[in-house]
């Protein structure tokens, strides 16, 4: 039985993707509700839906591999849509460089993210597809997280608090969203 085929390897690979698709819907509802706030012609109003456009991409490709899969969703999905909504909302009332901090400290956290799960599967050498997305969408993160910090996003207001709560909110949305 290959390692993948193992019913806790599977399990284990299953909270990823179940995790990771649940980060990429919640991208997509900060984003949503960043727009909302700005409109289509505030500060970086056409960056936000640039990266909102990518976030959908990645969802999309992991809605199709959790279908093809059997992979359960989150049952937070709704809370996550919320929240999401909620955060990208509030930071843009705040002012686009406090959007531009949102997804800064969003990014940060998924880097992270994915770095470890790309190490847990590069060290079994299991599940090449699934890296292969994760390597890529990592890639995309990464220019997320530069492009906030060009736009000023340290400069927002309280930054290191604004972004210490949304990453600790993130790290605590990851755990959850694995079992629940």
């Amino acid at each position: 039985m290959t390692d993948q085929n193992r019913p806790d390897r599977k399990a284990a690979i299953d909270r990823m993707i179940r995790v990771d698709q649940a980060g990429e819907f919640g991208a997509t509802r900060i984003y949503a509700g960043q727009l909302a706030v700005m409109g289509t012609r505030g500060p970086n109003s056409q960056e936000i839906e640039g990266m909102a456009a990518q976030e959908a991409v990645h969802r999309e490709k992991f809605d199709a591999l959790m279908a093809r899969r059997g992979v359960r969703p989150t049952a937070l999905q709704p809370f996550w849509s919320a929240a999401g909504y909620a955060l990208g909302a509030a930071t843009a009332l705040i002012g686009p460089k406090a959007a531009m901090a949102c997804t800064a400290a969003v990014e940060t956290e998924i880097d992270l993210h994915y770095s470890a799960q790309l190490d847990e599967l590069e060290a079994t050498n299991e599940d090449p597809e699934l890296a292969g997305m994760i390597a890529e969408f990592r890639e995309d993160e990464r220019e997320h997280h530069a492009a906030a910090i060009a736009a000023g996003a340290e400069q927002a207001p309280a930054y290191p608090l604004l972004s210490g709560l949304i990453r600790a909110g993130c790290r605590a949305a990851i755990k959850v969203s694995e079992q629940i």
